[in-house]
């Protein structure tokens, strides 16, 4: 807490059966931010968050029963979930009579918190949730069902995961054992936990004084509520809008488990932050802080994207909802297709191509869709006006979450034919753009330090030799090799990157590739020629967004798309030789 900051206001508010100590900061009159701490913590572990928020919001924390200064209920029964929600809702009703609360909570804070966001008629009291590191467990025993019920190695594999993330679970079940580890040993050293397993600087008040009796305490949450959820799980859909902020190192939550959530909740967003389970509140609030801010603001109408007609609260909808993607050569083809499918997603899109007007074109369609798009021409090969692209995307739209460096251009031609003026070319768009891109825009994702994903299109050329594409496969090649080291680079700031290498797409690429000694009527008969085979192909452009989308979600490395791109890929691991000799063909002449 800053010294700038007035000390919290504390009252008293009486919860189910129980009495609950609340604290409150700033303007009562201001939007209500309710906090809710997990386990083994109290309101204290929100400091840095209520902080920042407290500026501009009504910051209200409060002690769940069993932790500082609340109530401790001594029967197990007394910490099932739905008191734990009736106290919920007794704090919110007490601090903001008659105005719905943004709740925000952490860990088994969310937990209970899921509980009353899935409460019918939770949107009258409950105007938004950020969740961090806390699913429904409802919701959790539909996923193992789900995955239980198709056992595919992926299943399999995200089951073991969680499983070996949540082997505390098991060990909080044994009688004695668990509260007296906590007495004896484990309350004294939890500063040396979080140092050493989280990363977190040791700090006055956390962990509190109290830690001992509210984790002995707190141990009932688990043994009232885990079994009888996961085992018997009902229906819990909500008409709250909902933001999940998962955690890149959360040593128990794993990203997994919020695959599913769109079949519960309509309205979703999700973003990903380069912190451990303790880390995001104890080292990086402010972050946290500002994410929630946002969110809330949106909400209340005081920055508000395009209204989906879909969003019952005037929200926007789909897996990519609140996220802003930056796409480069967005004026046609793979660029347009991919631009549109953010949008369809949810997300708000800032795009850039030469050509001014077709670039506007397509932002008038992501509009059509309900997104807040924007168009810049911008030349990717001239570095200073990436930059500038780059400055002004952050001006006025925010950071963007995701970059698709797209734009690009064709050409074919042996080494030998290829004038330096035609490699210059090639290697400036096809190259240096997207070093541009990724150099101007990745400095914003990485000082900002929410995470986010950075997607390159390179092509099956760049594993698929051949004599007469020595300038383009040279270049997508390059692409594909920064992409690697760019992925290696990224990770310790939570940035993902994707190579995607597209094989035969039928896009307007192929009516403006140029051909090495080729000009006027010979050069225009051979982009017909060429026209023609990739529209015989007929893989449509809208077939690799969809590609593209999926590897965001799923931070894949590498994409091939189409089948003769991923036999490439096969082919260039396990019989190169047969690549080197089909490159001495003359395909594409």
């Amino acid at each position: 807490m800053t010294a700038a900051t007035p000390a919290p206001r504390r009252r008293e508010v009486t919860g189910a059966g129980v009495r609950l100590a609340v604290w409150e900061q700033g303007d009562p009159g201001r939007p209500t931010v309710l906090l809710v701490h997990g386990y083994p913590d109290t309101h204290r572990v929100w400091d840095d968050v209520a902080a920042v928020l407290a500026a501009d919001h009504h910051v209200v924390r409060y002690d769940v029963r069993g932790a500082g200064a609340s109530g401790r209920p001594s029967r197990r029964r007394d910490y099932r979930l739905e008191l734990l929600a009736d106290d919920l809702f007794a704090v919110a009703d007490a601090v903001s009579p008659g105005r719905a609360v943004h709740l925000v909570a952490h860990d088994w804070g969310s937990i209970q918190s899921w509980e009353a966001v899935t409460r019918p008629g939770a949107d009258t009291r409950i105007a938004t949730y950020t969740s961090i590191s806390g699913p429904c467990l409802d919701h959790v025993g539909h996923w193992i069902r789900r995955r239980m019920a198709h056992p595919t190695p992926r299943h399999i594999g995200q089951l073991l995961n969680q499983l070996a993330h949540s082997w505390y679970i098991g060990a909080f079940h044994l009688p004695v054992v668990a509260p007296a580890a906590w007495r004896h040993g484990l309350a004294g050293r939890w500063d040396t936990v979080l140092r050493v397993a989280e990363g977190v600087t040791p700090r006055p008040g956390h962990p509190q004084p109290t830690l001992a009796e509210d984790a002995v305490h707190g141990i009932h949450l688990y043994r009232a509520n885990m079994l009888p959820r996961l085992l018997r799980p009902r229906r819990r859909p909500t008409r709250v809008p909902v933001q999940i902020l998962g955690l890149r190192q959360d040593h128990y939550v794993g990203a997994a488990l919020a695959e599913d959530l769109g079949r519960w909740v309509p309205d979703l967003r999700q973003h990903t932050l380069d912190a451990t389970h303790w880390s995001a509140l104890l080292e990086k609030g402010p972050v946290v802080a500002r994410m929630v801010g946002e969110f809330v603001a949106h909400r209340e109408g005081r920055v508000l994207p395009a209204a989906s007609p879909a969003g019952e609260q005037g929200g926007r909808q789909g897996r990519f909802a609140g996220r802003l993607a930056v796409v480069t050569g967005a004026g046609s083809g793979i660029g347009r297709a991919t631009a549109l499918a953010f949008a369809e997603q949810g997300a708000d899109l800032a795009l850039c191509d030469l050509d001014l007007e077709a670039a506007e074109r397509t932002a008038v369609l992501a509009g059509l869709l309900g997104a807040t798009a924007h168009a810049w021409r911008v030349d990717v090969s001239d570095g200073p006006a990436v930059d500038a692209f780059a400055a002004e995307v952050a001006a006025r739209q925010g950071v963007p979450d995701i970059v698709v460096n797209n734009a690009g251009i064709g050409h074919s031609g042996t080494f030998l034919e290829t004038t330096e003026k035609e490699w210059q070319r090639v290697l400036d768009v096809n190259l240096w753009g997207v070093i541009h891109g990724c150099r101007a825009f990745g400095a914003l994702m990485t000082e900002r330090g929410r995470g986010g994903h950075i997607v390159n299109l390179a092509s099956a050329a760049a594993y698929l030799p051949s004599k007469v594409l020595a300038a383009y496969a040279t270049s997508k090649a390059a692409v594909l090799m920064l992409s690697d080291c760019l992925r290696a680079e990224m990770a310790a700031h939570g940035i993902g990157v994707t190579a995607i290498c597209p094989g035969v797409v039928n896009t307007a690429i192929t009516r403006t590739t140029t051909f090495s000694g080729l000009d006027g009527e010979r050069l225009a008969a051979r982009q017909k020629r060429v026209s023609k085979m990739y529209a015989r192909r007929n893989y449509p452009p809208e077939k690799v967004a969809g590609h593209i989308l999926r590897a965001v979600a799923d931070r894949r490395a590498v994409v091939p798309v189409t089948f003769e791109a991923r036999a490439a890929r096969v082919l260039s691991r396990l019989a190169p030789g047969v690549l080197r000799a089909a490159a001495r063909l003359d395909v594409g002449r």
